[in-house]
């Protein structure tokens, strides 16, 4: 599978695994998160029916910390967060049972989509939902106790034929403007505590290499994202502000 079909199969597998409704642009209405002066989180109570969905835009640093927490009147009502100009969320609320807590990988703004999943938006049901949103922590040059100047999570697949979109936990090292080293852990293991089982990837320009030379890597980046194939068998989505920091 090349990295152009792996893109594509990441984004059919992920409708299908995720069950999040596909939005027409004038079904989502987004609202800028604003703190009261001396606050560092904000709630917003609000509801949407059927194939609505709100983006809610928070502006946020490089080693930052957000925290959301949705409290909702119906079980098929999630929520993921998006990092700056790209749709492959970095947390979904229906994985993670609508309470999460990262560090951001970049600046910029983020997107807190709020959603019904896609049967129940058929079924035009309604959720009456309360979103607690939070942004704390310095913006420092690198994530506190790691070499890393940002950590967090990107989709990836491991197998011959990907079933499904996983969530892989990453930290970057960035030298210059284009260039940076991504080291990724497995599936269900953090980047920042297993630093025998990770995988890195060398960013130069258009080119992505593997630190192991033994490694075949196929890569194309489209739409900011970098989708990349190592041994026909592990598979990434990168959004290309991880590696430009924003």
């Amino acid at each position: 599978m090349n990295a152009k079909s792996f893109l594509a199969a990441v984004a059919v597998l992920s409708f299908l695994v995720i069950g999040s409704p596909v939005f027409a642009k004038d079904e989502i209405r987004k609202e800028r998160v604003q703190f009261k002066k001396g606050s560092v989180e904000a709630t917003i109570k609000s509801r949407i029916k059927g194939y609505e969905a709100v983006d809610y835009l928070l502006g946020a640093k490089a080693g930052q910390t957000m925290r959301v927490d949705l409290k909702t009147s119906n079980s098929a009502n999630y929520f993921n967060v998006l990092p700056p100009g790209s749709n492959a969320a970095i947390a979904m609320g229906e994985i993670l049972g609508n309470k999460w807590t990262g560090t951001l990988p970049v600046d910029g703004d983020y997107t807190v989509r709020v959603y019904l999943m896609r049967s129940a938006a058929r079924r035009n049901e309604t959720a009456n939902f309360t979103l607690t949103v939070g942004i704390t922590g310095r913006a420092d040059a690198k994530v506190a106790g790691t070499p890393y100047h940002a950590t967090g999570n990107v989709p990836c697949s491991v197998g011959t034929d990907p079933k499904g979109s996983a969530q892989c936990s990453f930290g970057v090292i960035r030298s210059a403007p284009g260039q940076a080293e991504v080291y990724l852990a497995s599936p269900g293991f953090d980047v920042t505590l297993h630093k025998d089982k990770l995988r890195v990837l060398k960013f130069a320009g258009n080119k992505v290499t593997s630190n192991d030379p033994k490694e075949k890597v196929t890569f194309e980046k489209e739409n900011d994202e970098w989708s990349i194939n190592v041994n026909d068998f592990y598979y990434y989505v990168i959004p290309a502000a991880v590696i430009d920091g924003g």
